[in-house]
Formats: structure tokens, sequence, C-alpha cells
């Protein structure tokens, strides 16, 4: 004998949606899903374009928590920073599986709607770059091809006038009597951070007593957490890029995986790397 399909109605479930809230509404679901506009007849442009734009989504959370984050440990809230930054290092693990994803992409498959992207690049992604001047990679240049959107200059900027995460940690070292050098974290800076050994020797002091530096300790490790997944994803990056282009110039203008190989050289908080070997 049948049985009749289970009608969620029976369960309480609202099933009309006239002058009501939907799932629909409140995610903006339908902008959403036409924002893919796709400019060939190639089959895996949609998958790139979908790929890229829910990175930028991933990405804007991860700037969410990255500023809650560094104002939490400004306020002296470090505990509180704690979940944010073990939230960030869940999203790059997110943004690590979707290079599985493009990876299903040949070389052929690319060269199909390749020239329909002209210039555009991932290079050029400015919620990247905010990411990377957050956290302390400062390098200015990666101002200039934002430079036809003030708008988007402003907001970079006025990034460079904050204090980075990684000087927001320090200067929490500092207000709980570490010898935190006050030159490091005086101003915001406005270039790459360099590593700096009288820094290393505060985080290797944190190190060596666990006991009496328990919070400092865990904020090292988050932080450590955080730029682990981070390199992970540059990475798979550069080993994306190279599977499917091979060693051609990006869209963009780089040398391609040359350029991306050298970003895997840069570290965000080195000093944190270096006491593992003088520990």
């Amino acid at each position: 004998m049948s049985q009749c399909p289970f009608n969620p109605a029976d369960d309480g479930a609202q099933m009309q949606f006239d002058g009501r809230m939907s799932y629909g509404d409140y995610l903006s679901i339908d902008r959403i899903l036409t924002a893919q506009n796709c400019l060939t007849q190639a089959h895996d442009e949609m998958l790139f374009i979908i790929q890229h734009q829910t990175s930028e989504l991933w990405m804007k959370l991860a700037l969410h928590e990255l500023d809650a984050a560094r104002s939490a440990i400004e306020a002296g809230h470090v505990r509180e920073a704690f979940k944010m930054l073990a939230r960030i290092s869940r999203i790059f693990e997110q943004l690590n599986t979707a290079w599985d994803v493009l990876r299903t992409m040949t070389p052929a498959d690319y060269t199909t709607f390749r020239e329909g992207l002209g210039e555009s690049s991932g290079f050029q992604s400015w919620q990247y770059r905010m990411i990377e001047f957050s956290v302390g990679n400062r390098n200015l240049a990666m101002v200039k091809p934002h430079a036809h959107r003030p708008d988007i200059v402003e907001k970079l900027e006025a990034e460079l006038a904050r204090p980075s995460l990684y000087q927001a940690a320090l200067g929490h070292l500092l207000r709980m009597g570490l010898p935190v050098p006050e030159d490091v974290i005086a101003s915001p800076a406005r270039g790459p951070w360099s590593a700096d050994e009288r820094v290393r020797l505060v985080w290797q002091t944190v190190y060596r007593d666990t006991a009496t530096h328990w919070e400092a300790y865990e904020l090292a490790e988050k932080l450590v957490d955080f730029e682990d997944y981070f390199r992970r994803w540059r990475f798979n990056h550069v080993t994306t890029v190279e599977r499917v282009i091979g060693f051609k110039r990006g869209t963009g203008g780089t040398s391609g995986v040359a350029y991306l190989r050298r970003m895997l050289e840069v570290r965000l908080f080195p000093e944190l790397w270096d006491l593992r070997t003088t520990l």
C-alpha cells in the first residue's frame, strides 16, 4: 500500500509567503544567481566565475572577522578574538578546498574562454589586498592597480592608517608587561613587516614560560594557525595556476607562476616562525 507523501504544512511549516520574508528574499538569492555573466559560450567559464565569486564572498567574511578580532584585541578582549581568529583559519580551509574544484578544469578547457577575461586577474582583488594589509603585509605598490576606483583606494588607505592585526597583538603583549619595543607599534606600518630580533625574543619569553603567559601563548598559536592555512591557500593557488596555464604570463600581466612562487616566501608573522628554531 503506497504511503501518502509527507506534507511539511502538517508539521507547521509556513507554505505561503505573500507579503512575508522568504529564504530567497533574506539572502537576495535572485541577485546572487543572476551575477554570473559569461562572456563566451565555453562550458567551463561558469565554473571559473563561480569559483572566484564565492572566494570573494568568503574573503568578505574573513575581513569581517579580522576587523572584529583586531578591535577585540585592541580593547583587551583577547579571548573573544580567539574565536574570530579560529573562524578565519576555517574560512581559509574552505577557500583551499575550492581549488580542488577549479583544478578539474584542464588547460584545454581554459583556453576556450581565456581571451574573454581581457586583462582581468585575481591579482586585482582588492579584498585579498585588504586581507594582506590587515594582517601586516603592506606593500604600497599594490594600491596602484585600484587607482581607477577612488572608493577602493580610500578603503585601502583607511586600512593603512590603522595598526595591523600583528601590531595589535604586540600592543596587547606590551600592555601585559612584556618588553615589546614601542617603536614597532608606535604608528601604523606602511610597508611589509620585517623580522625584528627584539620581537622574536619577546615571543620566545612567552613560549619558554607558557604557564605564566598562557593568553599570549594562545594568541600566538592562533596567529600561526591562520598563517598556516593562508600559506596552504597560496601554495594551492600556485599549483592550480601551473596545472592550468603552465608558465604563461597571467592575464593581469604578472609572470604568473613565477610571481606566485615569490609570494610563497612572504611571511606574515616571521618572529613566530623564527622562534621555533631558537627555542
